[in-house]
């Protein structure tokens, strides 16, 4: 890997392979983004395994919101075992209770289903009602590679001051930014620490349409710069 990571969505196998061709260093595999990305088919990550060398961070979330029922949690506990046979490298997740705290028990609950692969805790954290506090909650959970955040719901752009306050508490190296991320941020992201990146519209004209090996190189050259 280069020296900053660049993470793709990909929502299939054609997806993979522009990100891998373009010089992405890993992806988060996802369905349903009309729902913000749901849990994928075991098929869906057996297939890019066999086309594609990339790390696969597999989407292990029920519903279009950050809360999680009990049903729902012993489903993503079944999907995370046929996601890792099929060829997960990790996964994404992350739950907030109803009043928006960090949900300790549902996301512990699949920390341990899916060790002792690495996972990140996704964007739920930049809708917690205390910003601050849920990343407190999240930063010592075990085997946490990586946190995705804008810094806000409303995208890296309003969040860079979240971003930059974790950063500055010795967060830097566990921020993924992404989330409207736009390549103005990147040059004020690296003087925070910020060493990962996460793209997916940004790298596709839209959500119905596949993913653009051009664009994924150029921002592996703005990273790279």
């Amino acid at each position: 890997m280069t020296g900053s990571l660049l993470e793709v969505i990909a929502l299939d196998v054609r997806d993979a392979v522009a990100a891998e061709e373009g010089g992405a260093d890993r992806l988060e595999i996802v369905a349903d983004m009309s729902a913000d990305g749901l849990t994928p088919a075991p098929e869906t990550v057996a297939a890019i395994s066999k086309e594609c060398t990339l790390p696969q961070m597999v989407m292990l979330r029920a519903n279009a919101g950050f809360t999680v029922g009990p049903d729902e949690l012993d489903r993503l506990r079944r999907s995370a075992k046929e996601l890792s046979e099929a060829g997960a490298a990790g996964f994404v997740f992350g739950f907030l209770d109803e009043e928006g705290a960090v949900d300790r028990n549902a996301t512990e609950a699949l920390i341990h289903a899916v060790a002792p692969l690495p996972w990140t805790f996704h964007r739920a954290v930049d809708h917690a009602a205390d910003v601050q506090a849920g990343w407190r909650a999240v930063r010592l959970l075990p085997n946490l590679a990586t946190v995705l955040s804008a810094g806000s719901p409303k995208g890296v752009g309003s969040g860079l001051p979240i971003l930059r306050t974790r950063a500055e508490a010795g967060d830097g190296a566990l921020i993924m930014a992404g989330g409207g991320l736009r390549r103005e941020h990147v040059p004020v992201l690296h003087d925070y620490g910020v060493k990962a990146f996460h793209v997916g519209g940004a790298v596709r004209d839209s959500w119905q349409s596949p993913v653009q090996r051009a664009r994924v190189a150029e921002w592996r050259r703005l990273l790279d710069a």
